[in-house]
């Protein structure tokens, strides 16, 4: 056995003894989950600024991530307009 495998029984050792000492500490109760409280508006900011329940949060939120989707999926849209000049552009970065 060499030294790197030794290395490697040693840490799947402590880690099987980590995982079978695991369920005896959370032998607690769980606490139940509850929505968080929502976000009061800063002095001054307009009334619709404040959004008025978790889901509209959750629904700003979703939109967002929309909008940055799409614009991770620009290069597949550009790629037809791209590809015509692309052997042009390969050109002069090889003469760099």
């Amino acid at each position: 056995m060499t030294k790197t495998q030794r290395i490697l029984a040693a840490f799947a050792l402590a880690g099987a003894a980590a995982g079978l000492a695991a369920p005896a500490a959370s032998a607690a109760p769980i606490a139940p989950l509850s929505l968080p409280d929502l976000p009061t508006a800063a002095p001054g900011m307009p009334a619709g600024a404040q959004p008025s329940s978790v889901q509209e949060i959750g629904g700003k939120l979703s939109e967002g991530l929309n909008q940055l989707n799409a614009l991770a999926e620009l290069p597949n849209h550009l790629a037809p307009v791209i590809a015509p000049v692309q052997p042009v552009t390969d050109l002069a970065g090889a003469v760099q």
